[in-house]
């Protein structure tokens, strides 16, 4: 595995490089590679928690956490989980939420944690202890369902 250096940074915290960097990986797997035309830049950054992977200042993977309220008004959320496609198949994509679920659980241990995850990906967060809620619904052309935490990964 790619050995990336994990920080948790607050918006203001952010560098001029890394927030640049960071919606730059979002762009190009999110909007780009996966065609998908949406407004990432939806105002949620600014009250969330970014956990940054970078190798030599280059953020590599990058993941939001946000507060109760924002996404959800009863649970709080990680969203915005992106690695880098060069460094696909290192499981850094596991370790990217993990290391989301150990804040969550530092931050806001007695709060739920509710995901609105792509379909597709819904074995991958099975396996890290989410459960599917509701029915899967289109989202900006993609097909997601909300997941909660069922804190036993």
């Amino acid at each position: 595995m790619t050995p990336l250096t994990w920080q948790w940074l607050s918006f203001d915290s952010l560098s001029n490089l890394q927030l640049y960097q960071m919606l730059a990986l979002r762009s190009e797997v999110f909007v780009v590679e996966q065609d998908c035309a949406y407004q990432d830049l939806d105002g949620k950054d600014l009250k969330a928690l970014h956990l940054v992977g970078a190798l030599d200042d280059k953020v590599l993977a990058t993941a939001r956490l946000l507060p109760v309220g924002v996404s959800y008004p009863d649970a709080a959320s990680i969203g915005r989980i992106v690695v880098h496609p060069s460094l696909r198949g290192q499981d850094l994509g596991r370790k990217t939420v993990k290391l989301a679920l150990e804040q969550y659980q530092r931050l806001w241990p007695s709060e739920a944690l509710l995901i609105g995850a792509q379909a597709r990906l819904t074995r991958f967060y099975e396996e890290l202890g989410f459960v599917s809620e509701g029915e899967i619904y289109d989202e900006d052309g993609i097909d997601h369902i909300t997941m909660r935490w069922a804190k036993c990964a």
